[in-house]
């Protein structure tokens, strides 16, 4: 078991196979072999960034925003190359999920990779040429558009805190663009 001595300077505690000395603030582990020292300070070396990583992912903005099913696909790579830094007043919050891109703490959320919808009688709107369908979402006030007539589909979701929505919808027609373009929502006449 373990033993400790009387409590003033020089004092040395020793529990089982590790022994601290206080005066001296040195910490020394018995019976393990120097592979096995190193191979122990290796694991909680990599225990404590391990940590530190998971931490950093629940605190990003993505937690419980789920990749679209196509995020893989290298259009959606392509995208990513393009992200803009700042959207709607908003900078862009470092993300390491694929397919997914975030600005202003959530303020605005983008899926690519999402499946295109087929055809619908929800309201469409054309951005710059390109047709997005909305999607408001009941439950959560934010506002959601999902592009119509491109494989894969990008989704967005603003919070209704955002005021400059059609300053957004510009930045991002931009980007999605270069995504080749199948069917309109919208003929020229409009809808």
């Amino acid at each position: 078991m373990g033993e400790a001595g009387a409590g003033g300077a020089g004092m040395m505690v020793s529990l089982d196979m590790v022994t601290l000395d206080r005066e001296g603030g040195s910490v020394g582990i018995r019976g393990l072999s120097r592979r096995g020292r190193v191979a122990t300070g290796v694991a909680v070396a990599g225990l404590t960034v391990g940590a530190g990583l998971v931490a950093g992912e629940l605190d990003s903005p993505v937690f419980g925003l789920a990749q679209g099913p196509l995020a893989g696909d290298p259009a959606c790579a392509r995208l990513a190359d393009r992200y803009p830094d700042r959207l709607g007043g908003a900078d862009r919050d470092r993300v390491s999920f694929e397919g997914l891109a975030v600005w202003g703490h959530g303020e605005v959320e983008l899926r690519c990779g999402v499946s295109p919808p087929g055809p619908t009688t929800d309201a469409c709107v054309s951005v710059d040429g390109v047709d997005w369908v909305w999607r408001e979402s009941a439950t959560d006030g934010r506002r959601k558009l999902v592009t119509y007539g491109r494989s894969p589909a990008v989704e967005v979701s603003v919070a209704d805190s955002v005021t400059r929505l059609d300053a957004v919808l510009v930045d991002l027609s931009n980007l999605v663009a270069p995504i080749r373009k199948g069917d309109k929502c919208l003929e020229s006449g409009g809808h």
